[in-house]
């Protein structure tokens, strides 16, 4: 029986795109992440261009490669809420498709593939949607190796399609939907075509063990250091004439106040903090110091969706905050 491409996909997106190049370029305060994150995606999608590097570098294949060549197409992508993640997942892939000359496609998974709980329904609705994408996968895989293009799964919100097995509670259909994700990352693995499977989550320790050893690698998603504050709030202040003094206040106002709270996220700044800015000063004031400074001091974080700290990459600002 087939599958509607509606229940399996919300969006599905080529690249490259002007519009995702700019939401990626926004993305300030991840340059450590996007490095990593872009290398590995092009070698992922492209494994010849390490044999190429190894030939120009050590004049012959090494072992070495073949620690990558070996690793599943998965990435996750894990950490609070408001930190970049989903941003990030849904843009890369136009600096990758840029980078290597290619098309890339995205296709974000739709919650509707969990279905409605019926017996095997999510296992169907899963089996066909790495379907459809092997088949994206295979049509852009070139005859010597080397990829004319490249498909992109995101699973946004994956702990309620891959949460673990190994909670008591449970249901069957559950469990057999996590199978099946699992059976579509190694048959992606196996058939070496140009895709890669990036999940989101909030929760990492909830996202099934066997799913967790299979990644790639693990990207932490950190609330922004007062450096990274400070350029998205330079980014959208700084034609306004305000001082590094005033610019520090500000990066301060939004950072931890106390052991109790956290610091803003990048969606508290850009999606609360800076529109509240301009809706308090329109249609009758300009925007003062004392109109941004009164505004952020109001503006409360958002609450962490849980308290606990994952042992993964985290950016340099985190580290250094």
């Amino acid at each position: 029986m087939m599958v509607d491409s509606n229940d399996l996909f919300s969006d599905v997106v080529t690249l490259p795109n002007s519009a995702v190049q700019r939401a990626y370029n926004e993305l300030v305060g991840l340059d450590e992440i996007k490095m990593r994150l872009s290398k590995r995606a092009r070698l992922l999608l492209n494994p010849r261009d390490l044999e190429t590097w190894a030939q120009a570098h050590h004049s012959q294949p090494i072992a070495l490669i073949k620690s990558l060549t070996a690793s599943a197409p998965l990435f996750v992508f894990a950490g609070d809420v408001g930190t970049g993640k989903t941003a990030l997942a849904e843009s890369f892939g136009d600096d990758v498709a840029r980078k290597a000359n290619i098309e890339v496609v995205l296709y974000r998974m739709s919650l509707n593939s969990r279905g409605s709980g019926a017996v095997g329904e999510m296992t169907r609705l899963l089996t066909s949607a790495f379907d459809q994408v092997i088949a994206s996968a295979k049509a852009q895989q070139g005859r010597n190796g080397q990829a004319r293009g490249g498909t992109i799964l995101l699973i946004d919100e994956a702990d309620a399609l891959a949460q673990s097995r190994e909670l008591s509670q449970m249901h069957q259909e559950d469990r057999a939907g996590v199978n099946a994700l699992i059976r579509g990352v190694d048959e992606l693995r196996k058939c070496g075509a140009p895709a890669i499977v990036v999940m989101c989550t909030n929760r990492l320790e909830s996202i099934d063990p066997a799913v967790r050893r299979r990644a790639a690698e693990i990207f932490g998603f950190h609330r922004p250091g007062p450096a990274q504050r400070l350029a998205v709030l330079k980014e959208s202040l700084g034609d306004l004439g305000f001082g590094e003094t005033q610019l520090q206040e500000l990066v301060g106002l939004t950072g931890p106040q106390n052991l109790d709270r956290l610091g803003f996220t990048y969606s508290d700044l850009r999606h609360r903090l800076l529109p509240s800015i301009l809706i308090e000063a329109y249609p009758d004031q300009s925007v003062t110091y004392e109109l941004v400074r009164d505004v952020t001091a109001r503006t409360k974080p958002t609450p962490p969706f849980q308290d606990e700290r994952v042992g993964i990459m985290s950016t340099e600002e985190d580290a250094n905050a």
